[in-house]
C-alpha cells in the first residue's frame, strides 16, 4: 500500500474528503502511483499533487481514475463537483488577500515619495509673490488679464534675453525648472511602486506551478518529439524496439490493452500503442521477483522479437517495447515467485486506461 503524506491542515473539508476518497480508490486497486499515471494518461507528478491535496485534479483525471479502478464514474463526478466549488471559493479568498497585500505595499512605496515640505515663497520686487511652480495660464477675457506676477514675468523675459534685466532673468529660470523637478519626483515614486508590486507578484507566484503546467496533461512537451507524431511521442515502429514505453511517450492515452490474464492475484496485460506501432507487457498486484515477457510474432514487415522484464519493487512492472504490425501479434507471459505461470489471451483493444 502506498504511504501517503499528511494532507494540509488548511485544506477545505470537501476537498479533503475528495482527496481521501482518491487515496482509498488507489489503495483498493493495489496500483502504484506510476501505474495510475500510465492507466489514466496523467503524469506521475500530477497524481502526487492530486493525492497529497496540493492540487485539485481535472474532472477528466478523476473520471479516468474511476474507470481504471472499476469505480462508479457518476458518484466520483458528484464528489468532484462539490470539491471544485470549495476549491474555487478558497482560491477567491486567497486572491483577495494577495490583492490587499499588494495595495498596502504600493501605498507604502508611494508614501516614501510623498510631496516635499513647504518652503518659504520668495517675493519679487514690488511686493508680489513669485509663483513656486512657474507661470500658469488662467481663463481670461482680455489679453492682459491675469495675476500681476504672470504679467510681470511675461513682460520681463524679452528684456532679460536682451540683457536689459539680469535680475528678472535669474529669478525666472528657477521657476521654469521647478515643474520638471516635481514631475521627475512623481515618476520616481510611481516607478518604485511598480517595482514593489512586481516583486510581490514574483514572490507569491513562485509556489504556483505552471499551471499551464498546473493543469497540463501528459505529452504536452515537444522536447524530443519526432516530426509527424503527436507531441511527446519520440519513436515509431522499429525505432521503439527495446525502448522504455513511458520514456518514449507511448503509454498513457496512446496505449490500449490488447490482451490480459489473471495469474493468482496478479493481473497481466499486453499494452499496445498504435501511434508507436509497438507493444509491451505490464503486470500489477505483483511482488518483487515476478518476471514477465512480451513476444511479437513476425509479419507485416516486422521480425519476431521478445523483451523480458522483472518486478524489482512496488507491486507492478513492465517490459521494454517490441515493434508489432498490430495488437493481435503481441502476447505476454509471466512467472510468479510462487511458481505459477500464465499468458495473455488476445481481446479487442479497449480505450486507454
Amino acid at each position: 500500500m502506498p504511504r501517503w503524506k499528511a494532507l494540509p491542515e488548511e485544506l477545505d473539508p470537501q476537498v479533503r474528503e475528495f482527496a481521501e476518497q482518491l487515496r482509498r480508490l488507489v489503495e483498493r486497486s493495489g496500483l502504484s502511483v506510476a501505474a495510475v499515471a500510465d492507466r489514466t494518461g496523467y503524469s506521475k507528478s500530477s497524481w502526487e499533487r492530486y493525492l497529497n491535496g496540493r492540487l485539485l485534479p481535472p474532472r477528466a483525471a478523476a473520471e479516468a481514475l474511476a474507470e481504471a479502478t472499476g469505480t462508479d464514474v457518476g458518484h466520483l463526478s458528484t464528489m468532484w463537483e462539490l470539491a471544485e466549488r470549495s476549491w474555487s471559493r478558497a482560491e477567491l479568498r486567497h486572491d483577495a488577500t494577495l490583492d490587499g497585500m499588494r495595495v498596502a505595499q504600493a501605498r507604502a512605496a508611494l508614501g516614501e515619495f510623498g510631496p516635499p515640505a513647504a518652503s518659504p515663497v520668495p517675493r519679487e520686487p514690488g511686493g508680489y509673490h513669485a509663483d513656486p511652480i512657474g507661470p500658469q495660464i488662467e481663463p481670461h477675457i482680455g489679453p492682459r488679464q491675469g495675476r500681476p506676477e504672470q504679467i510681470r514675468s511675461a513682460a520681463a523675459l524679452p528684456q532679460a534675453r536682451a540683457g536689459q534685466s539680469p535680475d528678472v532673468r535669474s529669478a525666472a529660470i528657477p521657476d521654469e525648472r521647478r515643474p520638471r523637478a516635481h514631475v521627475a519626483l512623481f515618476l520616481t515614486g510611481v516607478l518604485g511602486a511598480l517595482l514593489v508590486v512586481a516583486a510581490a507578484l514574483l514572490l507569491f507566484g513562485m509556489d504556483d506551478e505552471d499551471d499551464t503546467s498546473r493543469q497540463a496533461g501528459p505529452g504536452t512537451s515537444p522536447s524530443g518529439s519526432v516530426v509527424g507524431l503527436p507531441a511527446g511521442v519520440k519513436c515509431s515502429g522499429d525505432a521503439c524496439a527495446g525502448k522504455d514505453p513511458e520514456t518514449m511517450g507511448c503509454g498513457g492515452r496512446h496505449a490500449t490493452t490488447a490482451g490480459s490474464a489473471t495469474i493468482g492475484t496478479s493481473y497481466l496485460e499486453v499494452r499496445y500503442s498504435k501511434v508507436c506501432g509497438a507493444a509491451w507487457a505490464r503486470i500489477t498486484k505483483a511482488v518483487p521477483g515476478d518476471t514477465l515477457r512480451v513476444s511479437a510474432a513476425a509479419g507485416g514487415g516486422v521480425v519476431a522479437r521478445s523483451e523480458d522484464g522483472r518486478v524489482d519493487r512496488d507491486a507492478d512492472g513492465y517490459t521494454r517495447m517490441v515493434a508489432v504490425a498490430g495488437p493481435e501479434r503481441a502476447s505476454a507471459c509471466a512467472t510468479l515467485t510462487t511458481g505459477r505461470k500464465g499468458c495473455t489471451a488476445p481481446r479487442a483493444a479497449s480505450a486507454a486506461g
